[in-house]
């Protein structure tokens, strides 16, 4: 592909022209994933230095951009939550809420909503993870004896929302899901538009909720609905509950972490809404705790508060915290890159008019509709993180050459790219529940073209709706 684009005779400068070259290459390596997608981002401005398109410290500058640690800081918040399985004692504690007795109605909505919350602020993989054998032993609960068809309605429906709902929940805050983090970069370093942490939860919970409620009825009329009562409810989860004691020093040291590192990404927010937004104590916080030092700041909490003096023990070692998911970084990292040499070449510019001339309208509407519709589709053959990385910096390349801000386009893309519902492997979350059993191909694909048709207008509404009156 390299070689094929590089000796093809486009219309194009050297340096654009090496630069399609480079990046038609990362794209079919990130959709066929003939090499690890971080090692592909590593390999495109690599690439981009030796065939002198830019010099490596141009190149490489996005891979020190601060979103790269505010992705390191939130990862190792999360780590801190899985180590000492706060995120099991939150999901074990809304289960065996009285409310949720035995309706299997109740489950299925108070499960998926704690999926889908968790999933605000870590990975979806992770809680998908986490939750699916939680979700498997109250299927088991459910089951009739010698009646296993009354409830194998129930048994898919709770096996969806595990990855439907922690896939959904990741659009509410620019943590939840690297998609969003992408967008936010790239809206800030080539689009010129910064998007602040309570900014995007205002309209990224509206789209959540909408799609939550939608997805649980969808699941509850048509998988739940009728599903035998068993005597036994979820008696299982409240004994798991108390196996897990009070609360422990290194979960108490994880809330605080987490809790801290919350009020100073929404503190800007705060501050507005006081009317203190154009102050100059607001003017100076935001200068001195963007989003990435505030991450950096609260994972850095779990190195110090101690859970053993004697031992020196902290709440997160380092050896724990080097877990996190690095090769996401990479490839962050890189998608950035290409889209950032994508615009310093012309080549951004080139493709956003070729483009714009084929559109039959150059509207915003237009515009944003075209590339939601395209991100979701793109995110049913690759990773989320990959269409993220290819579509975005395309949406706002279009919305410049038409004139129009890329702000829209380029959050309808970011979050189009978060879907990706109908095949197992379309994301991890789907190949996880997909493993149970309980899910055929066809029940998969059939919710999940539901999902994505809701989620395409939801999305392209809230974007185009609310995109106007925040920003």
């Amino acid at each position: 592909m390299l070689i094929g684009v590089l000796l093809a005779p486009l219309p194009l400068a050297t340096a654009p022209h090496k630069m399609a070259a480079i990046i038609s290459m990362v794209m079919v390596l990130w959709v066929t994933e003939a090499l690890p997608l971080s090692a592909t981002a590593l390999l495109g401005p690599a690439l981009a230095v030796i065939l002198r398109v830019a010099p490596a410290r141009t190149a490489l500058a996005p891979f020190a951009d601060p979103t790269i640690f505010l992705f390191i800081g939130a990862f190792m918040l999360a780590e801190g939550m899985f180590v000492h399985r706060l995120d099991r004692r939150i999901a074990y504690t809304a289960l065996s809420w009285r409310f949720v007795g035995t309706s299997p109605g109740r489950v299925l909505v108070v499960y998926g909503g704690v999926a889908t919350a968790l999933s605000m602020w870590i990975s979806n993989t992770a809680t998908t993870a986490m939750l699916f054998p939680i979700g498997m032993s109250l299927i088991g609960q459910m089951r009739q004896p010698g009646n296993a068809r009354a409830t194998q309605g129930f048994a898919m429906s709770m096996m969806l929302i595990t990855a439907f709902g922690a896939s959904i929940g990741g659009m509410a805050t620019p943590v939840g899901t690297p998609p969003n983090l992408i967008g936010i970069g790239m809206l800030e370093r080539i689009g010129g538009q910064r998007i602040e942490f309570f900014d995007w939860m205002a309209f990224g919970v509206p789209a959540v909720i909408v799609m939550f409620v939608a997805l649980c009825a969808v699941l509850y009329l048509m998988g739940v609905k009728g599903t035998p009562v068993p005597t036994g409810g979820t008696g299982a989860i409240r004994e798991e509950l108390k196996k897990l004691g009070p609360l422990s020093i290194g979960e108490r040291n994880v809330l605080i972490a987490f809790g801290t590192t919350i009020v100073l990404w929404i503190a800007p927010g705060l501050f507005a809404i006081a009317g203190l937004g154009d102050s100059a104590f607001a003017r100076g916080y935001a200068q001195a705790m963007p989003e990435g030092v505030a991450a950096v700041c609260g994972a850095l909490l779990l190195f110090l508060l101690p859970i053993d003096w004697r031992t020196r023990r902290s709440t997160l070692t380092w050896d724990e915290a080097s877990n996190i998911d690095w090769g996401i970084v990479l490839l962050f990292g890189g998608g950035l890159a290409l889209g950032e040499l994508a615009f310093s070449t012309g080549l951004a510019d080139a493709l956003g008019k070729g483009i714009t001339a084929w559109l039959p309208s150059q509207s915003t509407t237009a515009i944003t509709i075209l590339f939601t519709g395209t991100a979701i589709v793109l995110s049913e053959a690759t990773s989320n993180t990959a269409a993220a990385n290819m579509i975005v910096p395309v949406a706002i390349a279009v919305a410049q050459a038409a004139g129009i801000r890329p702000l829209e386009p380029a959050l309808g893309a970011t979050l189009g790219a978060s879907m990706g519902f109908m095949m197992p492997v379309s994301s991890p979350t789907n190949a996880i529940v997909y493993s149970s059993g309980y899910i055929s191909i066809t029940s998969m694909m059939r919710y999940g073209v539901i999902l994505d048709l809701l989620g395409f207008v939801v999305i392209s509404a809230i974007v185009l709706l609310l995109g106007p009156l925040l920003f």
